[in-house]
C-alpha cells in the first residue's frame, strides 16, 4: 500500500478496517495535544501538559538553575499527568472488552476536566497568578494523562496521540531509503502533521486571542471525538475487540 493510500485510510478507514473509526479519532486527539502543549508552554511558564519527556528534561534544567523554567510547574504537570493516567487506566479497565466504549468513557472524563480548565481560564483575571497557572497546568495535565492511557489501551499502531519520537524514528528507519519496507509511512506522516497543526493552531490562538480561547479549541475537539465515540460504542464489529 502506498503512503498516500495509508494516509487516506487513516483519515477515512474502509469498512471492515481492523481499527474501525479509531484512527481518525486518535488523529484528532493528536491535534489536541499540539494545542494544549502550545498553550501551556507559551502562557503557563514553559511547561508541557502532554509531553512528559520534555517536562523531565525541563525539571533537570530548572534544578540546575536555568532561568525561565520552574521546577514546581514541571513537578505539578508530572504528578497531574500520572494521576490522569491512573484515572484513565481505571476507567478503561471497566469497559476493556469494547474499544469504542473505552474511548467514550475516557473521553467523557477528559471532557469534564477540559471544561473545568476552560471555566478557570475564562474567569481568572489577567495576568494569571502562579496559583491559577498551577491549577490550569494540573487540570490540563490530568486530562492529557487520561487521553494517553486511553490511547495506550486502544493500541492503534503509530497513533499514541502524544509521543512522536518513535513515530519519527519509524518514518526514517523503515523507509525505502533505509532499505526498509516503508510500512505505515502514510499513517506516521499524518500523526506528525496532526501534532504540528495543533501546535500552530494553539500558538496562534493563545498568542492572538487568549488562553481561554485555546482551551476552548481543545475542548471542542475532545467533545467531537467523544460524540463520535458515543455512536461508535453501539457497534459490535470486529474492531471493538481488544
Amino acid at each position: 500500500m502506498s503512503a498516500l493510500s495509508e494516509a487516506r485510510q487513516t483519515l477515512w478507514p474502509a469498512r471492515g478496517d481492523r481499527h474501525g473509526p479509531l484512527p481518525p479519532l486518535l488523529v484528532t486527539l493528536t491535534v489536541v495535544t499540539g494545542v494544549v502543549d502550545a498553550t501551556s508552554y507559551l502562557r503557563l511558564g514553559h511547561v508541557f501538559v502532554a509531553n512528559m519527556t520534555g517536562n523531565v528534561v525541563f525539571l533537570g534544567f530548572a534544578l540546575a538553575g536555568a532561568r525561565g523554567l520552574s521546577a514546581t510547574a514541571s513537578l505539578v504537570a508530572l504528578a497531574a499527568f500520572l494521576l490522569g493516567a491512573l484515572l484513565g487506566g481505571r476507567i478503561g479497565a471497566r469497559c476493556a472488552s469494547h474499544r469504542g466504549r473505552v474511548l467514550r468513557a475516557t473521553g467523557a472524563a477528559q471532557l469534564a476536566l477540559m471544561v473545568a480548565a476552560l471555566v478557570l481560564a475564562a474567569l481568572a483575571p489577567a495576568p494569571l497568578g502562579s496559583a491559577v497557572s498551577y491549577l490550569l497546568i494540573g487540570a490540563l495535565a490530568v486530562a492529557m494523562g487520561v487521553q494517553n492511557a486511553s490511547a495506550q489501551q486502544l493500541a492503534v499502531p503509530d497513533l499514541t496521540t502524544t509521543v512522536l519520537t518513535k513515530t519519527l524514528t519509524g518514518l526514517a528507519s523503515e523507509s525505502g531509503a533505509a532499505a526498509g519496507r516503508g510500512a505505515q509511512l502514510g499513517r506516521r506522516a499524518i500523526a506528525i502533521a496532526a501534532m504540528l497543526a495543533g501546535a500552530i493552531a494553539g500558538a496562534l490562538v493563545v498568542l492572538e486571542v487568549s488562553i481561554a480561547a485555546a482551551v476552548a479549541l481543545a475542548l471542542a475537539l475532545v467533545a467531537g471525538v467523544d460524540l463520535a465515540a458515543h455512536f461508535a460504542s453501539r457497534s459490535q464489529g470486529d474492531w471493538t475487540r481488544p
